[in-house]
């Protein structure tokens, strides 16, 4: 994809499984992240959740707020900007592959777009995903989806995609203290010209509604450069190799400044070494 290499991601302009509680400050927040050159924004469905029992142990009802915010933020922008979202996980689990149509549709409506620049399948539990990326693939046939991911995958299931269609984007989860179990996916994305587009690189145990992950090797290399453990995590992350983008959230308009900062800063071999 032929993007700025940090994004926006939608999670966090939302509260802890609610709307945001000021849905105008959210939409400038976007707002201003085109204003400052952001072309990238990660989105889902699916932002945000709440818990509901009637779905049973761990259920959740889907309430769609990021893809509304998306849409009204860039009503009337006449340039280009790439949004990407996902689909797979629903209110009663992982949709059936004969079920990707509606969500993508969904998607289409809400987002207020006549096609899906990027469509990531979010997978849970599956042991071959070819079947719900062969619907993916039909719909980007017709015209309705432009690029194809995968998401929250293993390394057979990028090979099982890639037998059906081109794979655009992959996105895991990946950071300094996650155990690096994405290297060789990181890299294999990097042969294969597929964009490594991590999610969490930022968070903590809370996720996507926690703070920045407390890390003492990056709050010591943060330090030493005048910059935030975010920024250091960030410039860590995008010196993994030029295929790879970053999709940090936020809900506040300096930490999205800060966020966008991190692209000028250059760690040391001695920083990269210490981060692993």
């Amino acid at each position: 994809m032929d993007v700025r290499r940090i994004g926006l991601g939608a999670k966090r302009l939302l509260r802890e499984g609610y709307a945001p509680a000021d849905r105008d400050a959210a939409v400038r927040l976007v707002r201003r992240a085109v204003e400052l050159g952001v072309d990238h924004i990660d989105t889902a469905a699916f932002y945000p959740s709440v818990a509901d029992a009637s779905q049973g142990p761990g259920g959740f009802t889907s309430l769609g707020v990021a893809n509304a915010i998306i849409r009204e933020a860039l009503e009337g922008y006449a340039g280009r900007v790439v949004v990407a979202t996902k689909v797979g996980p629903t209110d009663a689990g992982l949709a059936a592959p004969g079920d990707l149509r509606s969500l993508v549709e969904a998607d289409l409506r809400a987002l207020g777009r006549e096609r899906l620049d990027l469509v990531y399948l979010r997978q849970a539990g599956l042991a071959d995903v070819r079947e719900h990326f062969s619907v993916l693939a039909a719909l980007r046939e017709e015209g309705l989806v432009e690029h194809l991911g995968l998401s929250n995958v293993r390394p057979e299931h990028l090979d099982q995609a890639l037998s059906v269609a081109p794979v655009t984007a992959l996105s895991n989860r990946y950071a300094p203290d996650f155990g690096r179990l994405n290297d060789s996916l990181l890299c294999r994305c990097g042969d294969l010209g597929i964009a490594f587009v991590p999610f969490f690189t930022l968070a903590a145990e809370g996720r996507e509604v926690g703070g920045v992950a407390d890390n003492a090797v990056v709050t010591r290399i943060a330090e030493a450069h005048g910059a935030t453990p975010a920024q250091v995590r960030l410039a860590w992350l995008l010196s993994r190799g030029p295929h790879v983008l970053a999709i940090p959230g936020t809900s506040s308009e300096a930490h999205l400044v800060e966020n966008l900062a991190a692209a000028s800063l250059k760690l040391s071999v001695e920083d990269l070494e210490a981060l692993g």
